[in-house]
């Protein structure tokens, strides 16, 4: 087993997703993006790195991770230029696991969901009275709860000092992923915090002996940061 973390985005799941809960299975289609361009930045601790073959896969680039997760990386559609690893040859990246539903089809990561946070993200007008809102850049927070929300709520909030309107919006939630045959750098984390000799310890070891309960507390603590290596861009997975 793998620990992942996964973003899946509020609209993503209002338009065709279906709720899900802590210890349920799921099954994810998983788009690569770069961090920097969802909700402002600043996803350090929830940033994932992949390393393996890249596949074309009915025109989509896949990456099969080397420990078995199959990914899809992002395409810029405003870039002039691809710059996207090519098919056959071997990638290693960081970015932000994302469930995309849309568009393209790839294969496709199954596992047990072990815990479920739901981000609030801070928005602010573009100009005072504008009516029209950009995310905050590290203006979020994260609550553990048992089930992703089928619907997301807004708060209107008070103005800023410089005058611009702010909302206080349910953007998502971030989810904790448990894929079989998959090994991770917050799996890694795990191990270290339990006291798993590193060396030794075979995927899955982290999970083993403890409860459902304190495993999803233990994950809201820890954090996957590492620097990222060419991430992937946003949004589509096309060719």
């Amino acid at each position: 087993m793998g620990l992942w973390h996964v973003f899946y985005e509020d609209w993503q799941m209002e338009c065709c997703g279906t709720p899900f809960s802590v210890g349920d299975e799921v099954s994810w289609p998983l788009l690569l993006l770069d961090p920097d361009t969802v909700l402002g930045g600043g996803w350090r601790d929830q940033l994932s790195e992949i390393a393996g073959p890249v596949e074309d896969v009915g025109g989509v680039r896949v990456v099969r991770e080397e420990t078995g997760l199959p990914v899809a990386l992002g395409a810029d559609p405003d870039a002039e230029v691809d710059r996207r690893p090519k098919p056959g040859s071997r990638t290693r990246l960081a970015g932000l696991l994302s469930v995309e539903r849309h568009g393209a089809k790839w294969h496709e990561a199954g596992g047990r969901v072990r815990a479920v946070q739901v981000l609030t993200q801070t928005w602010a007008e573009t100009g005072p009275g504008s009516r029209s809102y950009e995310p905050v850049a590290g203006k979020r927070g994260l609550r553990a709860v048992e089930r992703c929300p089928r619907w997301f709520t807004e708060t209107e909030g008070e103005r800023a000092a410089d005058g611009r309107g702010r909302r206080s919006r349910e953007s998502g939630v971030v989810v904790t992923l448990d894929v079989p045959g998959t090994d991770s750098r917050l799996s890694h984390a795990v191990r270290e915090v339990r006291g798993i000799p590193g060396q030794s310890a075979e995927p899955g070891a982290e999970t083993r002996g403890i409860g459902a309960a304190d495993l999803a507390a233990l994950l809201e603590t820890l954090s996957t940061a590492t620097p990222p290596r060419r991430p992937a861009r946003r949004r589509h997975a096309g060719a």
